[in-house]
């Protein structure tokens, strides 16, 4: 059987408040360690990001990412998809990334 091991990340309650807990458990855990890239979708979230000298993708870049190392799937699904649960992208964002991966 295979064990779950939890992570607690203490996010200052004004980062919380602000970015989210999602957005800031994201942030804080990159600060904590050392990581330069980190994977946010919210505007808010990725200004703050920004602001904490991280570097930034979103959803549609790990995609993209995904395609250019050779994995098999269909870019306007994967978009289909996000967008049926909810996500809103905008036309520019899917055009980008349809035309990359080409």
């Amino acid at each position: 059987m295979h064990k779950t091991k939890e992570l607690v990340i203490n996010t200052g309650p004004l980062l919380a408040m602000i970015a989210g807990i999602g957005e800031a458990s994201v942030i804080q855990y990159a600060l904590d360690e050392n990581i330069q890239t980190v994977c946010i979708d919210e505007a808010m979230g990725r200004r703050i990001a920004r602001l904490n000298g991280l570097s930034l993708t979103g959803s549609i870049g790990v995609l993209i990412r995904a395609k250019q190392e050779g994995f098999a799937f269909s870019m306007q699904e994967a978009i289909n998809r996000m967008q049926s649960h909810g996500i809103y992208l905008s036309q520019k964002v899917i055009d980008f990334a349809l035309n990359r991966v080409l």
